[in-house]
């Protein structure tokens, strides 16, 4: 089979545990980049976030940002945006202000969260592992709900980090019986996002490959997350980090090594030296343009 899109999960599979991207992993991506691969990142963290990393590996195409509710290659022209209406967005605040909660809205051009005191490890994985560059703007409130009431907000995802698994399982339980106009996605047992009806990674980058003419049978997806499974799952061939949970390696066509082993570059190398340049391709007409 020949692949024409790489499409690449970012925490857990591109950054090592330090954050950092290594060089191993910025040659195999400038490499596969250089064969004509179309390459683009898929995530659920905010655009400004995803665009940091995606300098840094010089990928120029629009990304699958906010679990797919924001595809972009920059944040003043979305290709495709969708967001939570704001009646739905200030009464699903209310309803999680009444369990032990951090609620992340999550806009492309600001956070705003609730000032509610979680433990330390908690409130550091909400607010400083998200990858955010200095210039997007954090802002934190005593209440959501007030704040919004007064200055409504239309994001396209709102994140949601717990202390108790308990208290997730009942939210994810109320709020998808409450609402149809929203779809919850649990990250782990702590963590849920909640984008618009329809969103999810899958999705987006389907909606991509269909702009782009590339069948999701040509395209490669590596990632690490419960959230992945769909796409590992759809892709032409599927690929799992090593540090990645039994149920996304259960789903996938190939494991590779872990994010700290370089999993990426590896499988990149592995894999797409065997396949010829695309235009090369499309010279010998075994592709189409």
């Amino acid at each position: 089979m020949i692949y024409r899109l790489l499409a690449l999960n970012i925490d857990g599979t591109l950054l090592q545990w330090n954050g950092k991207i290594h060089k191993s992993t910025r040659e195999a991506i400038e490499y596969v980049q250089q064969k004509g691969i179309y390459v683009t990142l898929v995530t659920s963290r905010s655009f400004p976030s995803a665009k940091k990393v995606a300098k840094a590996l010089k990928i120029t195409a629009p990304l699958i940002t906010h679990q797919g509710a924001f595809i972009a290659s920059t944040v003043e022209k979305p290709v495709y945006v969708k967001r939570i209406d704001e009646d739905i967005t200030y009464d699903a605040i209310r309803f999680l202000e009444a369990l032990p909660c951090q609620i992340r809205l999550v806009h492309e051009q600001f956070s705003l969260a609730n000032k509610l005191k979680l433990n330390n490890q908690l409130l550091a994985k909400t607010v400083f592992t998200s990858g955010d560059p200095v210039f997007y703007s954090q802002q934190f409130v005593s209440s959501l709900s007030e704040y919004l009431h007064d200055q409504p907000v239309t994001s396209p995802k709102i994140e949601v980090y717990f202390e108790d698994e308990r208290d997730l399982s009942d939210a994810v339980q109320a709020l998808r019986k409450m609402f149809t106009e929203i779809d919850v996605i649990q990250l782990d047992s702590l963590r849920l996002d909640i984008v618009p009806a329809g969103v999810s990674k899958l999705a987006g980058l389907s909606y991509l490959g269909n702009q782009l003419g590339i069948k999701r049978s040509e395209m490669v997806y590596i990632g690490d997350g419960l959230d992945d499974i769909p796409l590992i799952a759809a892709a032409g061939l599927g690929v799992a980090m090593w540090n990645a949970d039994f149920e996304v390696k259960k789903a996938s066509d190939w494991v590779t090594r872990s994010k700290n082993e370089h999993g990426v570059a590896y499988m990149v190398k592995e894999h797409f030296r065997k396949q010829q340049p695309i235009e090369f391709l499309k010279k010998m007409k075994i592709i189409k343009n």
